[in-house]
């Protein structure tokens, strides 16, 4: 859990109002994907049906949590640098036997499809289950990225980016392979429940026989509006887990975070696209909470009230790493979590975090399974995640509350533009 942050305030776009004429009826998606080949499929209707945010004359407005809109059509695709949302689902598949690269190719066409109806507040198409109906978008977002599988599977080795070789072995992993990996990603997150869900459903049975679940985890964060103004997100430890996180207005942000368009060893397909490790990260939560919060500020080597560095000033103030007490002790200590993923002390490694908490009950001696979904962007995964978690692997004082149970890494491609889906380029090209 590197010393980033992730902000919160938003500010959404006008809710959708205008109503469209009424979709025709349409080709099923399973029976689609029974149809992959064919070059220039459209899906849906020109018309595209009456979205869900659209509110009968007199009725009353959305509120402003359900009105906020993400584009889907865009540069990078969605989900990466908007602000986190309250409810998050992660899910990988893998192709289903015998599929390959022009079952992916209408299944990628399909799912850009139903994402661009969603985030827009419209229903899914035909067979919609009508879970998110009285709601706006709610600042959904749907992501999409290839593992490192998906190339061999498809017949695509040749596309397949150096970066996304697999991750070296860290001392600190027990990971669960049925758990890890996978040919494809998929990314949801909304500030509403049901709207997560509903995504999520629509997105599950658009996969018909073409791809089978591997995993799937749900995460939350805090709300949008549950503090009396934007702050950084806390952990279940109680941390204020993020306050580093690099920023879209910092200059080197794009060289960190995106795979450029030109000068570049990755393929072409990755322009403006970025590399996601994630990561389920288990809390030992009865561990950490029989420390006192001295111990605990110890270990992270932060504030546990406002997430200030144990050097003293705010959130934001730059960490004094050689101050000492009247003893002449480090005040932060040499082993804190916040000093040891400074990318000043990891050779300028930097990694945009944007993860969502999990809880997924008790064991069975009343132990807490939960703890983080770790996800973070960047450009190089070998120059992002890990040479950080390399040398959190050698002593970080934050590794004896957690344990690292999964891991996966996956390539998202640039957005689509309009007329595209995800993924085109490397499919058709």
């Amino acid at each position: 859990m590197a010393d980033h942050s992730i902000p919160e305030a938003r500010t959404p776009e006008a809710p959708v109002v205008e109503e469209t004429p009424a979709a025709a009826e349409g080709v099923s998606r399973r029976r689609l994907l029974t149809t992959a080949g064919a070059t220039g499929l459209v899906l849906g209707t020109a018309g595209g049906a009456v979205g869900y945010a659209a509110a009968p004359s007199g009725a009353t407005p959305l509120t402003s949590l359900g009105e906020g809109q993400v584009p889907f059509h865009v540069k990078h695709q969605p989900g990466i640098t908007t602000p986190a949302q309250a409810r998050g689902h992660l899910i990988a598949f893998d192709l289903a036997a015998g599929a390959g690269r022009k079952e992916a190719t209408a299944l990628l066409r399909c799912w850009s499809d139903t994402a661009r109806r969603l985030m827009a507040g419209e229903p899914a198409g035909s067979g919609d289950t009508d879970v998110a109906r009285d709601a706006g978008p709610s600042s959904l977002t749907v992501t999409f990225g290839f593992g490192h599988s998906f190339f061999g599977r498809t017949g695509l080795e040749k596309q397949r980016p150096v970066s996304l070789d697999p991750l070296p072995d860290f001392s600190s992993d027990h990971l669960d392979k049925n758990r890890s990996n996978g040919d494809l990603w998929v990314q949801i997150g909304a500030d509403d429940a049901l709207v997560a869900f509903h995504a999520l459903r629509a997105l599950q049975k658009d996969a018909g026989s073409a791809a089978r679940v591997r995993w799937q985890m749900n995460g939350f964060n805090r709300s949008p509006g549950a503090t009396a103004h934007p702050m950084t997100v806390r952990n279940l430890m109680g941390q204020v887990d993020g306050t580093r996180n690099p920023k879209p207005s910092e200059a080197d942000f794009d060289q960190r975070i995106w795979v450029p368009e030109s000068g570049s060893d990755d393929p072409a397909w990755m322009a403006n696209g970025s590399y996601v490790v994630v990561r389920r990260i288990r809390m030992l939560l009865d561990d950490w909470e029989e420390l006192s919060v001295k111990e605990q500020e110890n270990v992270i080597g932060r504030r546990k009230s406002d997430g200030a560095p144990l050097s003293g000033g705010g959130e934001t103030t730059e960490m004094d790493l050689e101050k000492t007490d009247e003893a002449g002790n480090l005040v932060v200590p040499i082993n804190a979590h916040a000093r040891i993923t400074r990318p000043d002390q990891n050779g300028g490694a930097a990694m945009l975090r944007r993860p969502f908490s999990y809880h997924d009950g008790f064991d069975t001696d009343g132990v807490p399974d939960a703890g983080l979904l770790f996800i973070c962007w960047q450009a190089d995964p070998l120059r992002g995640f890990v040479p950080v978690q390399r040398k959190l692997d050698r002593g970080d004082a934050l590794s004896t509350f957690i344990r690292h149970e999964a891991s996966g890494l996956f390539a998202v491609p640039g957005g689509a533009a309009e007329g595209e889906y995800v993924g085109q380029r490397l499919l058709e090209g």
